[in-house]
């Protein structure tokens, strides 16, 4: 069962060891810097280690994009040695209820890096579409909920 957990003391360091392939680091920050900018957003920022069961098998950041008024899948990761068993897609879909059940969102944005075809397909799966805007090497795309 995959869950999303709250980071605190007692997960950080077993979060901050999540990591993913060496062929997929330039589409996705670390978990050390995206835990910096959840604390200088602390305010807008909701970072969750994913969990199935006790074990922490990636990472998800979601937000609020104040400048824009927009919620966002921020930043998400699945461990390298936990792709492909479906924990994304389940992760995916608690972070979606979350925006929506705790911030009554009905859209929510994320950007995908160029070339994340892999990423790009699993937002497609959720009803994700690109919103034709690309900035910063990265494809907006947007989930109407």
């Amino acid at each position: 069962m995959i869950q999303l957990k709250e980071i605190a003391k007692d997960n950080l360091d077993e979060v901050l060891a999540l990591s993913v392939a060496e062929h997929q680091k330039s589409f996705v920050s670390t978990v050390a810097a995206s835990l910096a900018q959840a604390y200088v957003y602390k305010d807008t920022a909701f970072p969750f280690g994913i969990y199935a069961g006790d074990k922490p098998v990636g990472f998800i950041m979601l937000g609020y994009y104040e400048s824009r008024k927009q919620y966002t899948l921020w930043k998400f990761l699945i461990d390298k040695e936990q792709q492909g068993k479906g924990y994304g897609k389940e992760a995916l879909k608690q972070g979606i209820a979350y925006l929506k059940e705790r911030f009554d969102a009905k859209e929510i944005f994320t950007g995908v890096s160029l070339g994340n075809e892999r990423a790009k397909h699993l937002y497609r799966s959720f009803g994700f579409v690109e919103t034709g805007l690309i900035e910063d090497g990265m494809e907006e795309m947007r989930l109407c909920i």
